[in-house]
């Protein structure tokens, strides 16, 4: 373990899944709050055939390419999600399910069409499945660090926008008008941004749990958003860490059930412990709501027994 720790690779590895999923965590506080925490699954599950077709088109597995495949496969399944919402009867829930099973099929099916192409570089991309943080080139890390940071930089700049849209979106659309829409479309393209980046990490099946659980756990400590979105951070950015050292270990167990472990730990926590709307505060406060209401009844007898 110690040897792993000092190891330059696994540092850059490590501090990349931090950024990523704090990142991550920051970003998913606006799709909880906007209650579409199922539609980042969708789009998770939708970058497996893009990532395919990237592949079977160009017959190479650098990053860059593989992502943009995914990027047009989760903007596709995005754009086909609010088109069918709004031109059809059928509910949203419906809708989501329909297009997670008809991508994420697809992507098996072309998967399975990959192994038995022709060639030796066809090995390795089962790991967008359930991610492989051990697998993950250096390169590749400066990648996802950069593009997290642009991220990060961009969602900070239109912070009081995206806010006010969030919130208030009758008086977001009369402020600023036909801006709206564009504004909406930026925080749905963040959210596909923060989903394809992290898929070699944590694999298309778990990949929404960056995104949703830890605003999930943060939601449970504060109302405040600037605290929320902190906390949110700091939970997904502990959780990457931590799941990158468990993964790299001599266990080499896969990235993303390690890290969604961690994260339903924080979440089990914050249901229990949150001062606000904990198990165990709600449960303190019955008990003690009980025990005045018994004294009340001692004080009123005893009173008409004088």
């Amino acid at each position: 373990m110690t040897s792993l720790l000092q190891s330059y690779t696994f540092q850059i590895v490590a501090l990349g899944a931090t950024l990523l999923g704090a990142v991550c965590g920051a970003v998913g506080v606006f799709s909880v709050l906007k209650k579409e925490s199922l539609i980042g699954d969708v789009i998770s599950h939708s970058a497996l055939p893009g990532i395919c077709l990237a592949y079977i088109i160009t017959r190479e597995k650098d990053l860059v390419i593989l992502l943009l495949g995914a990027l047009g496969a989760g903007l596709l399944a995005n754009i086909l999600i609010s088109y069918t919402a709004k031109k059809t009867s059928i509910k949203l829930d419906n809708i989501l399910a329909l297009v997670l099973s008809m991508f994420f099929g697809l992507g098996i099916v072309l998967l399975t069409y990959i192994k038995i192409l022709p060639g030796a570089n066809k090995a390795g991309l089962n790991k967008f499945i359930f991610g492989q943080a051990a697998a993950i080139l250096k390169e590749d890390i400066y990648l996802i660090s950069g593009i997290s940071i642009v991220v990060l930089i961009v969602l900070i700049a239109y912070w009081y926008k995206l806010k006010l849209v969030i919130f208030d979106y009758t008086y977001a659309k009369i402020i600023y008008k036909n801006k709206v829409r564009f504004y909406e479309l930026l925080l749905s393209f963040l959210t596909v941004i923060c989903i394809v980046i992290g898929l070699e990490m944590v694999g298309v099946i778990l990949m929404s749990s960056l995104i949703i659980v830890p605003a999930v756990s943060a939601r449970q400590w504060t109302d405040n958003l600037v605290k929320m979105t902190i906390i949110s951070a700091f939970v997904g950015g502990i959780s990457g860490l931590l799941g990158t050292v468990i993964s790299s270990s001599s266990l080499n167990l896969p990235t993303g059930p390690v890290i969604v472990i961690l994260l339903s730990f924080f979440v089990l926590v914050s249901l229990v412990f949150s001062p606000k709307r904990g198990i165990l505060r709600k449960y303190l406060y019955k008990k003690q709501e009980q025990e005045k209401i018994i004294k009340d009844m001692l004080k009123i007898a005893n009173g008409r027994e004088n």
